[in-house]
């Protein structure tokens, strides 16, 4: 799965909006939508609140967990913890990327939350690494991941498996087999 395939699933999540049109209620396959009246609060997955916000329909609401303080707290806990703290939402990174790229007028303090987000997954990308090298270090044959979101997954996955598999290449090849002839003399 690629970064593009992990951001598709993220615009499922649901937001909230506040349009500025009516309309009844939505049927589609993934649910229904709705009803849309001017003022009142709806929820909607991401991808429609993207399309609805560019083409001026609606104001878009920032998840509760997008708050400044919030972020400072989280970042905190995450640096002083030694595993992996659970986030906000599985896809806090693909979130914030979306909403401030194209609602950053409706989400107050955007620059602030785009540091702090960037923050949290560089402290959480160091973690994985250190995490990474002691498990090759120690070579493990399994590793627990709890509390890592798909795309961080998704991101140091390809090099993990890699250096795993080159592992394991140079393991059997150190181990003589049974119908080999020794060298002994």
């Amino acid at each position: 799965m690629d970064a593009a395939e992990v951001e598709f699933l993220a615009e499922k999540e649901l937001v909230t909006i506040i349009p500025n049109f009516s309309l009844d209620k939505i049927y589609l396959i993934g649910g229904d939508l709705g009803p849309f009246n001017p003022g009142l609060p709806v929820q909607v997955p991401l991808w429609l609140a993207v399309n609805l916000k560019q083409r001026q329909k609606c104001r878009l609401l920032p998840p509760e967990w997008m708050d400044v303080e919030k972020l400072e707290k989280m970042k905190d806990h995450e640096r002083k913890e030694e595993t992996f703290t659970p986030v906000p939402s599985p896809y806090y990174m693909e979130l914030t990327k979306l909403l401030l790229n194209h609602a950053s007028d409706n989400i107050p303090k955007a620059d602030a939350i785009r540091t702090l987000i960037k923050d949290l997954w560089d402290t959480r990308m160091a973690k994985l690494r250190v995490s990474a090298d002691s498990f090759v270090r120690q070579q493990e044959a399994h590793a627990k991941l709890d509390n890592l979101t798909l795309m961080e997954i998704n991101t140091s996955g390809a090099f993990l498996t890699q250096a795993l598999h080159h592992m394991y290449k140079l393991r059997t090849n150190l181990q003589p087999s049974e119908s080999a002839p020794s060298q002994d003399f």
